[in-house]
């Protein structure tokens, strides 16, 4: 500020002096006071044409360099470049934390919806997009209860009571493939709301498994009860002859192994789940797998075949000469529950084939093969849920649990391998657990086709 006083003194004295010494004698005093005035109005021409510059620099936009580099315009042109680049510097970062943030909701496994106080959409992240079907280029600001038509969430909308959330079927939702929705509006700012989303269908269904695992428990167990309770209460209140006794006691025993029997198979299927996944270091030659799978299904096929006149027919191939990694009690499990399963759904007079290769890749393939009633296609897929009978009464009737597919899914997952179901109405069915190479040993694989 002393310099731009300093320079507009000296622009009028400059302006002064010179006209002073150029004036006649007599107008010497009048020409350096006109001077003077010219100096002044020469400065403030000067300096109004160095404001306009840095205007013209301020408008244009360009920080890159000033316009000027002294005087009072000067200055203010350099304060000027530094604030904006400062107020850029902050507008870069404020946006790099913005993008951070809004990339932590993207990548949030809940769907997030930011709504303006009129209830249009601001903006929603992918989970949402999945979740309500909606389109970035077509949704944004458009009402959300305009795009999701639930008629639970309009009242819960309309109520105005976010307390708690509100449980709606997804956009994709089907009878075949449910998808459930829990969504959960929380309020902030100035009638803004935040509305978060996430897919429940998994808890719903293992919610759904758990009350139906209850009731089929409960549900087999109380039939053979309900039968020892009867026979019970006839030997204790009735006088019966040895026969009748005999009968009734031998009917009291199997209801009691088929309690033993559930019961067995219950703990079998929960430590399975429950322990850690099989190491690699327990090794079991497959041919004593396959003999003692060939021992309960002789034993088995006895029974079933008692009384009836015929025998069913066992073929059982020779075992490859090699190891599978895994534990053997659980992998013996799920051979036997296959071979068991062959054996009381084959007629008396049906044929059960038991085969175990090793395939060209080098995975064993350990298959049963029975000639039963078959399977329908629209059961296959639920075989391996816990108590699904395809035929209640049959299965009953044969003594199962509903419980042995179960149990070889887990095993099967937990070694890696695969189950694979085929079956023909009427013809009978194969199931086969494909073991992957990685868990056989001193296999030596089947030659190709040529």
């Amino acid at each position: 500020m002393l310099w731009r006083f300093v320079s507009f003194v000296f622009s009028q004295l400059g302006a002064g002096l010179l006209s002073w010494r150029i004036a006649p004698e007599s107008y010497q005093v009048t020409g350096a006071l006109v001077g003077v005035v010219l100096g002044g109005l020469i400065w403030f021409v000067v300096d109004l044409l160095r404001g306009v510059k840095l205007l013209r620099w301020l408008r244009a936009g360009d920080m890159a360099d000033g316009v000027m580099s002294h005087g009072l315009w000067g200055e203010v042109s350099d304060r000027t470049r530094r604030l904006v680049r400062s107020r850029e510097r902050q507008t870069v970062d404020s946006q790099s934390r913005l993008n951070d943030f809004l990339a932590a909701l993207q990548a949030s496994p809940n769907g997030v919806v930011l709504l303006d106080s009129q209830g249009r959409i601001e903006w929603f992240n992918q989970t949402a997009t999945d979740h309500f079907g909606f389109d970035p280029q077509r949704d944004m600001l458009q009402h959300f209860g305009n795009l999701v038509r639930d008629p639970g969430f309009a009242a819960y909308f309309a109520g105005n009571d976010f307390q708690h959330d509100v449980v709606m079927h997804g956009r994709n939702s089907s009878v075949s493939r449910p998808v459930t929705l829990s969504v959960h509006l929380h309020p902030y700012g100035e009638g803004r709301s935040l509305l978060l989303s996430r897919d429940i269908t998994a808890l719903e269904q293992a919610d759904a498994m758990r009350r139906d695992f209850v009731a089929n428990v409960s549900h087999e167990v109380r039939t053979p009860l309900t039968v020892l309770g009867g026979f019970v209460e006839t030997l204790q209140t009735l006088q019966l002859d040895e026969p009748d006794r005999q009968r009734y006691l031998a009917l009291m025993a199997q209801q009691a192994d088929r309690m033993q029997t559930l019961v067995k198979d219950l703990l079998t299927l929960s430590r399975i789940e429950g322990s850690p996944l099989p190491s690699l270091d327990e090794r079991t030659a497959v041919s004593t797998l396959i003999r003692q799978v060939e021992m309960e299904a002789r034993a088995l096929s006895g029974i079933v075949s008692q009384g009836s006149g015929t025998v069913q027919t066992l073929d059982i191939s020779p075992a490859p000469d090699c190891s599978l990694i895994g534990v053997s009690s659980e992998i013996l499990s799920a051979m036997t529950n296959l071979a068991g399963n062959a054996v009381r759904y084959t007629p008396a007079d049906g044929t059960i084939q038991i085969n175990c290769v090793c395939d060209p890749e080098g995975r064993l393939v350990f298959s049963v093969r029975d000639t039963g009633p078959g399977i329908a296609p629209e059961h296959i897929a639920r075989l391996t849920e816990r108590f699904y009978r395809v035929d209640r009464s049959r299965s009953r009737e044969t003594g199962g649990t509903g419980l042995g597919l179960a149990i070889v899914k887990h095993v099967v997952q937990r070694h890696g391998a695969q189950l694979k179901i085929e079956s023909v109405p009427g013809q009978g069915s194969t199931f086969s657990i494909i073991f992957p190479a990685n868990r056989v040993t001193g296999a030596r694989p089947a030659l190709k086709a040529a």
